[in-house]
């Protein structure tokens, strides 16, 4: 059996070509008027509007326009934390035409199945020990795993914005690393999720194990003042009904679209899609990350539309969120949409849910622990809905409480609910920049 395949393209030019397509204008910040890539993060829009606000690469008096992965990397390193622009052209293609590319030589996806079978190795162990033993086929997994992650994550240094141009613009199997810097914007990217090639089983995870995978679209990790708008972010043609299964389990090549973690904070994302997802955005990733996340992971998200989805939109630790004017159309696959998780302070307030017939309104939220929320003026199938109170009237014994203890303040316009959907349909999305 040959190593699973990425997302099946030859792109012509692209695949092996470590040639740059590096476009550089010099230019000055007064000289461009109304440029969108230009633009900056208005005055009171959400969280990342905070003390200092949020301009990207506003100021940049270099811009780079780019059409590959490669190129797209090297602006990304040059020049240092200067102010840039970068404005992607084009599908940039970050992960090649097949997995085989990134494997190390030994390791066989056959003889991983063989080995770690639950009819041999059984679901008591975990395989920590095997990855740190030359030689085994956990331990060349975790090997081309590394092979995978150097070539498909793209760090974004401070005072950045990147920016598609024209239709279609985006990336396919690449995964944004917002890492530690400040002030970062990106607008206009159909960005379609990475597809993990050498995902790990855990057989210890659950009663029957899983595979468990890596790579987000978009992470914001430790990173402050980052704009994420009118973005589409989508499962593109793998979603997960097209991954296989085996040891019974689906191997899940997806992890999450966008995910807000380890101490990020003041963080806007508006007017985005996400689409065709199962874990589609955290806020927060442990219980145990009271040190870095407490008093941070404050996000706005406003005016996205969130399609087809599973589960987490978000789910929340820690942060204060505020998800207002969010359009929810759900499938028969939905789970729930707000995950209220430990110590979070989320406001949801005049977001519009379509649900589907058999789908009870409770389960727009699910209670991972007992923390209080704001929910207000909510509507669920065109009808003013009490969120909270549907629930707990489906789950009397885990009740969820009202009352987040915070009142957003950065907001700009505010539609009501029941104009949400028309509104989002409209305005969200990468080709919907202008």
């Amino acid at each position: 059996m040959s190593t699973p395949r990425c997302h099946g393209r030859v792109i012509a030019g692209l695949v092996g070509c470590t040639a740059l397509v590096l476009a550089v204008t010099a230019t000055t910040a007064q000289a461009h008027g109304r440029d969108t890539a230009r633009r900056t993060l208005p005055a009171g829009d959400g969280w990342a509007s905070a003390t200092t606000g949020t301009t990207g690469g506003a100021a940049a008096s270099r811009v780079y326009t780019v059409s590959t992965w490669a190129a797209f990397k090297a602006a990304l390193a040059d020049s240092g934390t200067a102010p840039r622009i970068i404005k992607v052209k084009g599908v940039l293609d970050a992960d090649g035409a097949d997995c085989s590319e990134f494997a190390v030589d030994g390791y066989d996806f056959s003889r991983y199945l063989a080995d770690y079978d639950p009819a041999v190795w059984g679901y008591d162990t975990d395989l920590e020990g095997e990855k740190a033993t030359p030689g085994t086929q956990e331990y060349l997994r975790n090997q081309s795993a590394t092979a995978q992650a150097k070539a498909i994550k793209a760090a974004v240094p401070a005072n950045t914005t990147i920016i598609g141009v024209g239709k279609g613009a985006g990336i396919v199997g690449g995964s944004l690393q917002i890492n530690g810097v400040d002030n970062v914007i990106v607008r206009g990217l159909t960005l379609e999720s990475p597809l993990d090639c050498f995902p790990q089983w855990d057989p210890t995870d659950g009663s029957t194990g899983n595979w468990n995978s890596e790579y987000d679209a978009a992470v914001v990790y430790n990173a402050t003042h980052v704009w994420l708008d009118h973005n589409t972010f989508t499962d593109g043609t793998h979603p997960d009904s097209t991954l296989p299964s085996y040891y019974g389990r689906i191997y899940q090549q997806h992890d999450g679209e966008l995910d807000i973690v380890k101490g990020a904070d003041l963080v806007t994302a508006s007017w985005n899609v996400f689409e065709d997802h199962d874990k589609t955005l955290m806020i927060g990733n442990s219980d145990s990350a009271g040190a870095t996340d407490e008093g941070k992971l404050r996000v706005t998200l406003h005016h996205n539309l969130f399609r087809d989805l599973v589960e987490r939109a978000p789910r929340v630790r820690f942060g204060q969120v505020d998800a207002y004017n969010n359009s929810y159309v759900a499938n028969g696959d939905f789970a729930y949409a707000f995950g209220i998780g430990f110590k979070s302070q989320l406001v949801a307030e005049k977001n519009a849910f379509t649900l589907p017939e058999g789908v009870d309104a409770g389960s727009v939220l699910h209670r991972w622990s007992d923390s209080p929320l704001t929910a207000e003026g909510n509507v669920v199938n065109g009808t003013r809905t009490d969120i909270v109170a549907a629930y707990n009237a489906t789950h009397p014994d885990t009740p969820l409480r009202s009352g987040a203890g915070w009142t957003p303040t950065l907001r700009t316009h505010v539609d009501p609910a029941k104009a949400v959907p028309r509104v989002v349909a409209h305005g969200a999305g990468a080709d919907r920049l202008r």
